[in-house]
């Protein structure tokens, strides 16, 4: 995936066979064989634990069904959903929306109430969240109609403007309302964080714990972060309110652990998997990144229903990142036409016309396709799923060998030719796809053909967020090494605009992106909402991955070591 995972160090010249190629010089794996001498054990006393988790369960719907305030109901549901633990109550959260969007909007009309700012936000936030088109007009009353701009009044208020910060998030196309809320409440977030950081006071523990949660909200927005990671966050800091309710924060931490568990004994498997493909010998040029892979797919998903899932995505985006180091870096352009139509023609006879450093690459994929189709012979007419999967991965291949004829070429593209090839090496539209894999019934034909339909505006967006995050981050170090122009190069030269304007307009169509993937999770949805999350969540993993001007997959850095020990190998305290 050219995009998402792009090659990482300055190339060397190098001779394989009579062909002079280039290769990278790629760091190696920072985890070694950790997760494979470090197996996942049940946990001590795994029963009793089981037991404790239903029974919390239980406490946890009826306090759902409770029937209270609204100000008491959207506090629940929040906590539960940022403790990581809604997708145990999916239907209870969606009963209860569902009458609080009723009782509230419906039949009230366009009268918003009085509500706080803090609620108003929150409302706004939870309702969009579950697809409900809540107008941004409940925003209005805190506007000052005489100057413009909102009241300086609600500056004080800080925990509803961090409410109204992370509800900005979730803005559509024309909601000029919200674009001016995140512009006001990021200053004035910003400048509460300054007065706020150095404060270790005890009289001040309130303030130092929303500073604390401002100072993350900033980094990284609730919409846009990884569900698994947030909720990690959240729990070390919602165990330190005094208002946290023991329940929830018992039932998140059992989780938590109950769930690592189970995705330490996937990883574990997937790198035992990793390791007989003998990848670091036989193909010594690609990325040894499984860890890393696993982490992103687990960001796609990570409830334990898709544990098969999990499994097929996560060897697929292995083999994918093998691919597109063998177009991107070292195969030569006769061979890149031999893999191309070898893949074209999914056939285990052609392989014998392949180098063998390819037939090493083709065998597993073709072996992996194999193993997808046996564990899906349980669902009986259901063939039309690896149909289409093997559809996005010959797409794929067939834009890595377009793509990788532009290196051969003196001119630049023009950015409607690049990003026609671009969106597709980006790796989004096969992923996505691929993700269905495993999803159940609700994997429909239909979904199938709707995630590879032109113009999909949906994905379109998920892939523009991968492709031209992936392209501003690592602008510089592709200049150097010689790659294939970026949209960077594109854009300045058809427009004889400076890097920097060229990367303000691209950030722009990315904000511009996030707005279109919040208005497809909007209702009416066109496939379903758990497919539609897929490629959230795909969204969500470039963001994260890449935050901060940094590609920490190509480059793994400390903060990708620490997210992944967090997820995989710390259990939380009980």
């Amino acid at each position: 995936m050219a995009a998402q995972l792009p090659v990482s160090s300055a190339l060397n010249s190098v001779h394989a066979g009579h062909a002079e190629r280039r290769s990278a010089n790629f760091l190696p794996s920072t985890w070694g064989d950790h997760f494979l001498n470090h197996a996942s054990d049940q946990m001590t006393n795994q029963n009793h634990v089981e037991q404790q988790f239903e029974k919390l369960k239980v406490e946890v719907k009826r306090m759902l069904d409770v029937d209270s305030g609204l100000v008491e109901k959207l506090v629940l549901i929040d906590q539960i959903q940022r403790l990581g633990i809604a997708y145990l109550f999916e239907r209870e959260i969606e009963e209860a929306l569902g009458q609080i969007r009723r009782v509230y909007f419906e039949c009230r009309a366009k009268d918003y109430g009085d509500h706080e700012l803090y609620t108003t936000a929150l409302l706004f936030r939870l309702l969009r969240q579950q697809g409900y088109r809540i107008s941004c007009e409940v925003f209005d009353k805190f506007k000052d109609t005489s100057r413009g701009g909102f009241k300086e009044s609600i500056v004080t208020d800080r925990r509803g403007l961090l409410c109204l910060y992370e509800a900005s998030h979730l803005r559509v196309h024309g909601e000029d309302v919200l674009e001016e809320a995140l512009a006001f409440t990021r200053t004035h977030l910003e400048r509460f964080i300054e007065e706020y950081s150095d404060v270790d006071d005890a009289r001040n523990r309130n303030e130092s714990l929303l500073a604390a949660q401002v100072g993350h909200a900033l980094r990284q927005c609730l919409r846009k972060g990884l569900t698994r990671l947030e909720a990690r966050h959240y729990i070390s800091v919602y165990e330190q309110e005094d208002s946290h309710i023991e329940v929830l924060l018992t039932l998140a931490k059992l989780d938590f652990n109950l769930l690592q568990k189970l995705h330490q004994k996937e990883l574990n498997d997937i790198l035992r998997w990793w390791k007989e493909l003998d990848v670091g010998r036989k193909l010594p040029f690609v990325r040894d990144r499984a860890v890393e892979c696993y982490f992103w797919i687990l960001g796609v998903y990570f409830e334990p229903q898709y544990s098969r899932a999990r499994d097929i995505l996560t060897k697929v985006i292995l083999l994918t990142s093998i691919m597109d180091d063998i177009y991107d870096a070292y195969g030569t352009p006769e061979e890149l036409k031999l893999l191309t139509d070898s893949i074209e023609r999914w056939d285990r006879g052609v392989i014998g016309q392949l180098p063998e450093y390819m037939q090493v690459f083709y065998n597993a994929l073709l072996d992996v396709f194999d193993e997808i189709e046996e564990k899906l012979t349980d669902e009986e007419g259901k063939s039309y799923r690896l149909f289409y999967a093997k559809e996005a991965i010959k797409m794929q291949a067939r834009a890595y060998f377009d793509e990788s004829k532009w290196l051969n070429q003196p001119q630049i593209p023009t950015m409607e030719d690049y990003m026609s090839v671009a969106l597709i090496t980006s790796g989004y539209i096969m992923l996505t796809t691929i993700s269905f894999l495993g999803m159940g019934d609700i994997a429909t034909k239909r979904a199938f053909e709707w995630s590879l339909s032109n113009p999909n505006k949906f994905i379109r967006a998920s892939t523009i967020i991968g492709r031209l995050t992936d392209d501003i981050v690592t602008h510089k170090f592709e200049q150097e090494r010689g790659h294939v122009a970026s949209a960077v190069e594109c854009f300045m030269k058809q427009h004889c605009v400076t890097e920097k304007q060229a990367k303000e307009v691209l950030w722009k169509e990315v904000d511009d992106a996030w707005k279109d993937i919040n208005e497809g999770c909007l209702h009416p949805h066109l496939v379903p909402e758990p497919l539609l999350t897929r490629v959230l969540n795909l969204s969500r993993a470039i963001d994260v991955v890449y935050k901060g001007n940094k590609d920490r997959y190509t480059h793994p850095d400390l903060e990708l070591k620490q997210f992944v020990a967090s997820l995989l190998v710390d259990p939380i305290p009980l």
